[in-house]
């Protein structure tokens, strides 16, 4: 029996071969995908355009009977939104969240864990090295980024 990525991805493959439509068949897809996710309680899975070619060998994959990759992907996507919106919302503004969580268009998580190996952003290390930082300390350095670029 799949784990519960996998028979989603096979769900979505399913709902794909299908073609109900003569257009929007894809994001139809992907919005049916986002609705069972939102009712078994999860965020939405995201495909960002710059993942669109990964997507689609994915999904071909998946079509082929091999669910795996994509399940990988739209777990992966699930679990961005997770850090990005719902850990974020939850932790409130004191609190330590990864780095990846606190990223924004302007500020890329590659970024902000460069200013923390520097020192610039305050943050703190994990035994797995991995970076985590809060949204007081995220404003206290966009804050003197701000001062350092005007002086």
């Amino acid at each position: 029996m799949p784990g519960f990525p996998e028979r989603l991805a096979e769900v979505h493959c399913r709902f794909e071969q299908t073609h109900p439509f003569l257009d929007g068949n894809g994001r139809a897809g992907r919005l049916l995908l986002n609705l069972i996710l939102v009712r078994f309680g999860y965020p939405p899975a995201i495909i960002y355009k710059r993942e669109r070619s990964r997507y689609l060998d994915a999904l071909r994959k998946a079509d082929r009977g091999e669910p795996g990759l994509l399940g990988e992907m739209l777990a992966r996507a699930i679990l961005d939104n997770l850090y990005r919106f719902v850990i974020l919302a939850v932790a409130g503004p004191a609190r330590l969240v990864p780095l990846s969580a606190l990223a924004t268009s302007e500020l890329k998580a590659s970024a902000l864990r460069a200013a923390a190996g520097r020192a610039r952003l305050r943050a703190v290390r994990n035994a797995s090295g991995r970076w985590r930082s809060s949204r007081v300390w995220l404003e206290e350095y966009k804050a003197s980024r701000y001062s350092r670029d005007r002086d």
